[in-house]
C-alpha cells in the first residue's frame, strides 16, 4: 500500500473509532435516560409500579395495546410524562448549547447564558408579566421570553462586531455589559411587580410545573433541528479550539462559522429558557463532566453532553417534586451543580480548553 493509501486507511479507521465511541456513549446515555424517565414517572403522591408505567407508555404507541388502569393512564400521560419529557428536552438543549459555548469561547466557565440569552429571556418574561402594556401582545409568556432572548443575543453580537469581525473577547465583554444592564431592568420591574412578584420570582428560579404536551411539541422540533445542524459543525468547533488563525489556515471560514454557531446556540437556549425559566448549571457542569469522560472531540462530546443534560435535568426535576413541598428545579440544579463544580476546582479538574 502506498503512502496516500495508508493515510486514507488511517483516517478511515480514526473516523470509525470516533463514530463507534460516540455511538457507544450515546447508546449508554440513552438507556440511562429511559431508566430515569421510567423511575421518575413512578414517583409522586400516587405511586405507580414500573411495569404499569411501561405498559402505559407502550400503549400510547401506534399498533400496540396493553390493558392498563385508566387512573394510571391519566396520571402518567397527562400529568407526569409531559413534565418529564419537557425536562429531557430542556436538559438536552442546555447541555448541547453549553458544549458549543465552551468550545466557542475555549473556556470551561462558559455556559449558554454567557452572551445574555438567559437574561434576555428573563427580561422579556418579567416585562410580559409585570407591565400592563405587554398584555395585549399575542406573544404570550413563552413568546416574550423567546423574543427577549434572541434580541439580547443578537444585540450582543452586533455590539461586538466591527469591520465584519467579532473578536471572542469583545463578545464576552459585551455579553457581560448587556447582562448587567438587563439585570438592572429586571430589578426595576421586580420592585414594581406588586401582586405578580411571586409568579415572577418562581419563573426566574426555573420551573417545569404545569408542563403540557403543547410545550413539548413547541420545543422538541426546534431542539432537534438545531442540534442536527450543530452536529454538522463539530469539525469547525474542533478546529476553532486551536485558535482563529490556525482555523483559518486549515480552511475554516472563521467568521461565518462563528456567526452560525452563535445563532444556533442562542436559538437552542432561547427555546429551552422560554418554557422552563432560568435553569442554571446544566449547561456549565454537564459539558465539563462529559469532557473529562469522553475527551474534547466535539463529534463525541456534543451528542453525549446533550443526552447527559437530559438525564441530569430529569433527575433534578424528579428530586424537586419529590419532597414535602415542590421546589423550582433551578434551585436543585444550583444546589447540586455548584458544590460539584467546586469539587472539580479543588481537584484541579477544571482546565482551560
Amino acid at each position: 500500500m502506498d503512502g496516500e493509501g495508508a493515510t486514507a486507511a488511517a483516517r478511515s479507521d480514526a473516523r470509525w473509532t470516533i463514530g463507534s465511541r460516540a455511538l457507544a456513549w450515546s447508546a449508554g446515555l440513552a438507556l440511562a435516560l429511559v431508566g430515569v424517565i421510567l423511575a421518575s414517572a413512578t414517583l409522586g403522591p400516587v405511586g405507580i409500579e414500573y411495569g404499569v408505567v411501561a405498559r402505559v407508555i407502550l400503549d400510547a404507541l401506534p399498533s400496540l395495546s396493553f390493558a392498563v388502569p385508566e387512573t394510571a393512564r391519566t396520571i402518567v400521560m397527562d400529568l407526569r410524562l409531559p413534565r418529564i419529557t419537557l425536562a429531557a428536552v430542556v436538559g438536552f438543549a442546555l447541555g448541547a448549547s453549553g458544549t458549543v459555548m465552551q468550545g466557542f469561547f475555549r473556556n470551561p466557565m462558559a455556559d449558554p447564558s454567557i452572551i445574555g440569552v438567559s437574561t434576555g429571556a428573563a427580561t422579556g418574561a418579567v416585562a410580559w408579566i409585570v407591565l400592563p402594556i405587554a398584555t395585549p401582545f399575542a406573544l404570550g409568556l413563552q413568546g416574550a421570553a423567546f423574543a427577549g432572548a434572541l434580541i439580547a443575543a443578537f444585540g450582543v453580537y452586533l455590539i461586538a462586531t466591527e469591520g465584519g469581525r467579532t473578536p471572542v473577547a469583545t463578545l464576552l465583554l459585551a455579553g457581560v455589559a448587556v447582562q448587567t444592564f438587563l439585570g438592572a431592568i429586571i430589578s426595576y420591574l421586580l420592585i414594581n411587580a406588586g401582586e405578580s412578584l411571586e409568579r415572577v420570582t418562581y419563573w426566574l428560579m426555573g420551573h417545569l410545573h404545569n408542563a403540557g404536551w403543547d410545550d413539548v411539541m413547541t420545543t422538541l422540533p426546534v431542539a432537534l433541528v438545531v442540534f442536527a445542524v450543530l452536529v454538522a459543525y463539530t469539525r469547525d468547533l474542533n478546529v476553532l479550539l486551536l485558535g482563529e488563525n490556525e482555523a483559518h489556515s486549515l480552511g475554516i471560514e472563521v467568521e461565518r462559522s462563528k456567526r452560525i454557531l452563535l445563532a444556533l446556540s442562542s436559538v437552542l437556549t432561547a427555546g429551552a429558557v422560554a418554557v422552563s425559566g432560568v435553569i442554571g448549571f446544566v449547561g456549565l457542569v454537564v459539558p465539563h463532566v462529559m469532557r473529562l469522560l469522553v475527551g474534547p472531540d466535539h463529534r463525541i462530546l456534543l451528542p453525549t453532553s446533550a443526552l447527559a443534560g437530559s438525564v441530569f435535568l430529569v433527575a433534578a426535576d424528579t428530586l424537586a417534586r419529590s419532597g414535602p413541598a415542590e421546589l423550582p428545579v433551578g434551585i436543585v440544579t444550583a444546589a447540586v451543580g455548584a458544590p460539584f463544580f467546586l469539587y472539580l476546582l479543588r481537584r484541579r479538574e477544571v482546565h482551560a480548553l
